[in-house]
């Protein structure tokens, strides 16, 4: 079973950063001064179980009527489960309560599948962020 709840405890906000730190910095080779930055600390951050095991997580900061979703992370025996695309469902939720009507990301080049299924459209050209290849993506939440 998997849940998605926003990471409010110490203990919870700890497994965000532990996933974070396994996909982005181990997996992807990420540097730590990159990965971790000051919108941390005014962020939510949602985190998705799967059989109470923490799996997933997402970051939702808010800038006036726009969320922007950043640092999704799914650990790689939690991939192809779905819940990268539950913990964007819940990140626009959350983002749709603190009255987000858009929604902004920088997605990897290699996951524009998963966000244009999620109806997310591609602006822009690509840019490296971290030494890897992204582009900036929209969608409306209404």
């Amino acid at each position: 079973m998997r849940t998605i709840d926003l990471a409010e405890s110490r203990e919870d906000r700890a497994a965000v950063f532990v996933i974070r730190g396994a996909v982005f910095v181990a997996e992807q080779q990420v540097p730590v001064a990159e990965e971790w930055d000051s919108r941390d600390l005014g962020a939510d951050h949602l985190l998705a179980r799967i059989d109470g095991v923490p799996a997933g997580t997402g970051r939702l900061v808010v800038e006036g009527g726009r969320g922007v979703l950043g640092r999704l992370a799914v650990l790689p025996e939690a991939r192809g489960t779905g819940t990268g695309a539950a913990l964007v469902g819940a990140v626009e939720e959350r983002a749709r309560k603190l009255g987000s009507v858009e929604m902004e990301l920088h997605a990897q080049t290699r996951a524009l599948g998963l966000y244009e299924r999620l109806g997310y459209t591609a602006r822009g050209e690509e840019f490296l962020d971290a030494g890897i290849r992204h582009r900036d993506m929209r969608r409306r939440l209404d």
